[in-house]
Order: C-alpha cells, then structure tokens, then sequence
C-alpha cells in the first residue's frame, strides 16, 4: 500500500523543531528564531515552542515513535511531551486548549500563582475540559523562572502529557549566561498506567527486580558478620518490607526519557566553547527521581523551582518529581560531554549530550549500584541503628501499617516486645506512659530513670540521630550528650517553637539522600538553598499545623494522618493572609514530593530571612520538615503528593484559604 503523503512531508514547523534540537534554528529560519528569550540568547528544546502571551494548544492521542518502538501516547501540538510555552513577566496570558481526546482532559499550571478557576484541577477549581471542547484559561503573569504543565486528569500525567513551562523575567536576571536548553525529564511505559496502578495494588514489590540475592547477602555477612546480617535480614522480611524498596515503579516497566528521547538517541545540545549555558532541568516524571550530573563539569544552581538562590557549585544534584533547577555551566574544551540523570533506584537513566559540534558522543558513566535503606527509613526510629539493640523483637510487626504510626503514639505499636531488650529493665521506668508519646516529647516522660536501665550501652548506639526524631524535645534531657546530634541547629528550639526561618528538629537539610556518597562529589541539598533576597511578607508564624504522611506498603494506600482523600470530611483550613508554620513528618519508608498549589512554601532551613522559596518540598523517610506560607490565595486549592500513583491512592487533600 502506498504511503500517505504526510508520511514523507516535512513541515516548515517540523524543521524548525528539529533544528531547535540541536540549536540550530536560526540557521533554517535564517533570522533569530521568534523564541529567542528577550535578552538575544537562544534556547534549545526539542519539541517546539508555543510563545505567548496568546497561545492554542490542542490535546490528542497521536502515533509517535518512543524509544524506537510504536506509542500511543496523549500529545500537545503534535508532540509528546508537549511543546514549551513560553510567556514574559507582565503579561496577561491567554491559552486556549482544545481537548480532541475521548475522555475529559485539563492543564495544571504547576508552581504558577493565579486565580484559583485557571489553576486547572478538576473537581477543585474548575469542572475540566469535556471531549470537543475549548477552555480558556487566562491569567495574569506575576513571577519569572523555569516551570511546566501537566494534566491533572486521572493517569495522563503518564502518557505524555506534560510539557515546560518559561516565564521570562521583566528584567535582567541577577546571572549572566550566553545559551539556554531546557531538560525535561520523564518516565515512560508501554504500559496502560491503569494496569500499572492494579500491579502496585496487587503486589508490592511489583515492579522491583532488584531484591537482594544470595551474593548480597554472603557480601554483606563478609562486611557486617552474620549475626548482624542474619538480624538485619530477619526484621526486613518480618515486617514483609524490602530494604530496596527505593522506588514503587522502576526500569522494569519505565523507559527514562529526556526532551522525549531516549538514551540510545542521544538529543544533542549545543554549546560555544567558553560560553557559559543555563540548564533549565524540570523533573516531569510520574514516579521517578534522578540524580543529575555532567562528569566533567561543575555546575552552579542558581534557581530552584523557578525562584532565583544565591550561586551554589556542585557536581551532581538529585532532582525530585515536580521539582525544577536552573543551573549554569562553562565548558572550557572543546569536547563533548554526558548529562546523565541516573534514577534514584539505579535502574535506568536518561542522558543527553552537550557538545560543541552535531553528532558528538561522550562516555555514559558507569552506573552505580542500588543502595539499601537503613532504619532511617523506619519512620520515627529514624537514625537509630537497632542492631545494636540485642533482643529487639521486630517479629510482631508484621506489615507495620505507617497509617497508625501519626505522631509515633507506641499505643498503637501492638506486638512490640519491649521486654526482649536485653538489660532493659522496663519495671524500673516508673511513670514511663507510652500512650503519651504523641511527638515523642521525651519532656513527657516524668519518672524515666534512665540509671535503671542497666547494660544498655549507649555508646554503641553509633547511628541514632536524635535530631531526627518528630518533635522530641531534648531541652529537658538532663546529662544527654548532644554533641553527637547531626541534624540542623537542634538547639533553636525555644520553649518547643522554633524561630521563624530556623531549621526544625528532625530535618535532614544536610543530607543528600539515599544512594548519595557527598564525600565522593559535591552534591546539592537543602540547605545549601539561599534566597537571593528576602522575601515580602517576614512575620512569623501565628499557628503551627503538623501533617503526617502515612501509608501502607502491602495494600499501597497513601495518605495524610492515615485517612485516604476518599476518608477525610472537609477541607484543610487556612484563614486569609495568616502566617503559617506547616510541619511536614513522613511516617513511611518512601520519599514524598509535596506540592502546594497556588501558594508558596517557605523551606525553614535555617537561613533566617533568605529561606528559599519552593513549590515542592521533597520530605525523605523519617525526616520532619517545615515551611512557612502566607495564605493570600483565597479559594480552594489542591495540595499532594506529587508521586501520581500516591496521590491516586488517596495522598491528597484540598486547602481552603477564606
């Protein structure tokens, strides 16, 4: 059969597309192409650009080729993930999105202040958009920075339906920098994203084929003995959890893509030998977090989730879903060199090049292996290593459902034998009420005599970071050397309320994560992030409001204080232009990406009046995190994990500013 003509036509749009791959717009157009940023710099993306400030986007499912293989996947004008829409600061945006699918479909755009009706969350702030029609969403543009867009639609977030999102500044930006590229990172599968989620149901574990083996295990008994291995072995499996349980999707199913390319494609972005080039890196993943690196080259970041920071030189930073940073870099040779985003879990990666010439091809890193959670994984027993706790017996915690485990009350720790904790005499601990513990406040525990508890020898407890534990108030732990304590400022607190722009107790601000050796390269983390000057509103908290992320691994239900968004009666409440302090503590083994929509979240990491302002806060297992908001945003916005099968779940609540 003779092929269609559209098979073998280019259009003027498509060449333009292309060439935008590799930088070389202006060369088709022979003029500066139209999405050449204000300042004359130009920018490269692979999948067309949309300038505003008015744009049409229409949305369908279309035949696109993925990975070398055949996909059907959601497309924005033509193209999967979407094109880059791009607006200035000052405008008056106005894009009008047509929905060619057969189901209803919606925009979110994430990290954008605006009216509530056009933040595009069906059910929240506007009724969707039906098949066959047109919505128009118009908003005032307010902020300048690096952002994207996504359905907020069912699963559609997971087939292509996303795309970035640049807001030029009004005026110069406090960085100079002579070349843009945005990187869009993304997971893929062939996979219908509704058997994915019936999968996750099913099974846990599902999708991890990275279990530890009997390699692993003769390893780890060569470099920890075998009683501690055989131990350690024993409470994983007893509690029907899995020390690699990294990530709940993985490269088993996923194929990571960057600008929509996979690996073995190797997008190409170009550069001018000692020209220094600003990397736009958007994590619009449904479920995968990347660790980012260009072996070879320091980067700077001097934006995080569109809003500018005081320059920060690393060698890798890890990239959470939703979250966005701007970094710059100079290369000095000429040479081609790899942007390798390897994801958290070690199962894949995307990459891409940045070379000086077409074609060019550098080394992909070696890959490194998977790493094991430890008990900072295990929620509020963060930091303490229990394997020097002889006769703990973990066997009655079967399942250990995290849904109970909101503000770590022990009442509910049913099966917990105490009583095996060898030396640990409980009849001299008078007074001691585990009912009481809610926050572990150990401010609580009158008539614990800790000279009673013979042969515990704390000495061994090498791994136990008070500073992790959810609201334990040390000031009262007469005798207890904190100078082992290595979490952030813990003595900032200050009759149990910290100062505004302190670090809390229990954050991990310093630390990088999972799989993470900062002293093998220097690696971004929170509290490297400092506002590039201080925000408007610098009043401190008039209310603190503390929420649990909880879950249960074996049925994969997620939740906030243990109630599924189908479980929960109403909104949460802010009250208009309040202050607020929002806690954050993470009961379950999993990282979360929170995002707020509509408001910004300021991370309380200990920088005073220059805390960084974000829109997702990505809360590690067992970490306590807080942030400060202004609610100026009247109306209902939504607020969730941003790990789309976890909001599915039932990992999502609805603020109500009034």
């Amino acid at each position: 059969m003779a092929p269609k003509p559209s098979e073998f036509s280019v259009s003027r749009r498509q060449l333009l597309k292309g060439g935008s791959a590799l930088g070389l717009g202006a060369m088709v157009s022979g003029v500066a192409p139209a999405w050449a940023n204000p300042w004359g710099r130009t920018s490269g993306y692979s999948q067309g650009v949309e300038h505003g400030p008015e744009i049409s986007l229409v949305i369908r499912r279309e035949d696109i080729d993925i990975a070398g293989q055949f996909a059907r996947p959601i497309s924005i004008n033509g193209s999967s993930p979407g094109p880059m829409v791009r607006l200035k600061e000052g405008q008056d945006a106005v894009i009008k999105v047509t929905n060619l699918l057969d189901e209803p479909t919606s925009i979110h755009w994430h990290g954008i202040i605006l009216p509530p009706e056009m933040d595009g969350v069906p059910g929240i702030s506007f009724a969707g958009i039906a098949p066959g029609e047109t919505f128009t969403y118009r908003f005032p543009v307010t902020q300048s920075g690096t952002y994207w867009y996504h359905s907020h639609s069912g699963l559609q977030e997971q087939e292509g339906h996303a795309g970035p999102l640049i807001i030029d500044s009004a005026t110069p930006e406090a960085f100079t920098y002579d070349r843009e590229h945005v990187l869009l990172l993304t997971d893929w599968t062939f996979e219908d994203p509704k058997s994915v989620f019936r999968n996750l149901k099913t099974m846990e574990g599902y999708y991890n084929y990275q279990e530890r083996t009997v390699a692993d295990f003769f390893a780890d008994v060569r470099r920890g003995g075998w009683v501690d291995t055989i131990e350690s072995r024993s409470m994983w499996a007893e509690m029907r959890m899995s020390s690699r349980d990294i990530a709940d999707v993985t490269g088993s199913t996923y194929t990571y893509l960057l600008n929509g390319h996979s690996p073995e494609e190797n997008w190409s972005a170009l550069f001018k030998r000692g020209e220094t080039v600003r990397l736009r890196v958007v994590n619009g993943s449904a479920m995968s977090y990347f660790d980012l690196r260009i072996p070879g080259l320091k980067m700077t970041v001097v934006a995080a989730d569109g809003q500018p920071v005081q320059p920060v030189e690393v060698d890798e930073f890890r990239i959470a879903v939703a979250e966005a940073y701007d970094v710059l870099v100079t290369p000095e040779d000429d040479k081609a060199y790899t942007i390798f985003a390897e994801a958290m879990d070690r199962s894949g990666y995307a990459r891409a090049t940045l070379a000086p010439r077409p074609g060019m091809e550098a080394p992909v890193p070696e890959r490194r292996q998977i790493a094991d959670r430890g008990m900072e994984a295990m929620g509020a027993h963060a930091g303490m290593d229990h394997s020097q706790m002889a006769g703990m017996d973990h066997s009655q915690m079967a399942g250990m459902d995290h849904s109970q485990m909101a503000g770590m009350d022990h009442s509910q720790m049913a099966g917990m034998d105490h009583s095996k904790m060898a030396g640990m005499d409980h009849s001299k601990m008078a007074g001691m009420d585990h009912s009481q513990m809610a926050g572990m406040d150990h401010s609580k525990m009158a008539g614990m005599d800790h000279s009673k508890m013979a042969g515990m020898d704390h000495s061994q407890m090498a791994g136990m970071d008070h500073s992790q534990m959810a609201g334990m108030d040390h000031s009262q732990m007469a005798g207890m050397d904190h100078s082992k304590m290595t979490g952030l400022q813990a003595d900032a607190a200050q009759g149990g309320m910290l100062m505004a722009g302190a670090a809390q107790q229990g954050a991990r601000y310093d630390q990088a994560g999972i799989g993470l050796d900062q002293s093998l390269r220097r690696v971004l983390v929170y509290q490297d992030l400092k506002a590039y000057s201080p925000w408007p509103d610098r009043r401190g908290p008039m209310r603190e409001m503390e929420l649990h992320l909880t879950g249960n691994m074996e049925r994969y239900m997620w939740s906030f204080d243990g109630k599924k968004f189908s479980e929960v009666n109403g909104p949460i409440h802010f009250h208009k232009d309040e202050r607020l302090r929002l806690i954050l503590i993470n009961d379950t083994m999993m990282e979360h990406p929170i995002h707020l929509h509509g408001m910004w979240m300021e991370l309380e990491n200990g920088h005073g009046d220059l805390i960084p302002r974000k829109h997702t806060l990505n809360v590690k297992p067992g970490e306590r995190v807080s942030a400060l908001i202004t609610a100026d945003a009247e109306g209902s916005w939504a607020f969730h994990c941003h790990l789309l099968y976890h909001m599915d779940a039932g990992m999502f609540r609805v603020v109500k500013v009034s």
